[in-house]
C-alpha cells in the first residue's frame, strides 16, 4: 500500500518534454525529461526501500539527495531546466511525497515545504 502510494504520484516530465516541444523550449528534450523522472523513480524506489516506518531524519535524507540531484541537473544544463512553472511543479511534487510518507511539508522551511531546505532553483 505504501508503494502503490508513492507510485501512484504522477510526474510532471513527460508533459515538461510535450510543452516544451510545442513551444520551442530545447532543454525540455526527452533526454533530459527522462533524466528528471530517473531522480523522482530513484527517490520513490529508496523511500519504499526504508519503508514507511523509517524515522523523519533518514526520510529527509532522500529528499535532501532528491534535491540536490536537481540541483545538479539544472546546473549541468545551464540553469535553464527549471524555470518558474517547473520549480512551481517540482515544489508541488516533493510536497506530495512529502505528504504520502508521513510528513507535514508546513514543517519546513517555514512553511514553504522540504524542497526550499536545498533547493538552487
Amino acid at each position: 500500500m505504501y508503494g502503490d502510494k508513492l507510485r501512484s504520484i504522477e510526474l510532471p516530465f513527460k508533459r515538461w518534454h510535450e510543452t516544451g516541444f510545442e513551444f520551442g523550449l530545447e532543454q525540455y528534450t526527452k533526454e533530459n525529461c527522462q533524466k528528471a523522472e530517473s531522480i523522482f523513480l530513484n527517490l520513490i524506489d529508496k523511500l519504499i526501500s526504508i519503508g514507511e516506518s523509517a524515522t523523519e531524519e533518514q526520510k529527509l535524507e532522500l529528499f535532501k539527495s532528491c534535491v540536490e540531484a536537481l540541483n545538479s541537473l539544472n546546473e549541468e544544463l545551464d540553469d535553464c531546466f527549471i524555470e518558474t512553472g517547473e520549480r512551481e511543479d517540482l515544489c508541488e511534487l516533493v510536497d506530495e511525497f512529502t505528504k504520502a510518507v508521513g510528513l507535514d511539508p508546513k514543517n519546513y522551511a517555514d512553511g514553504a515545504g522540504l524542497a526550499d531546505l536545498w533547493r538552487d532553483w
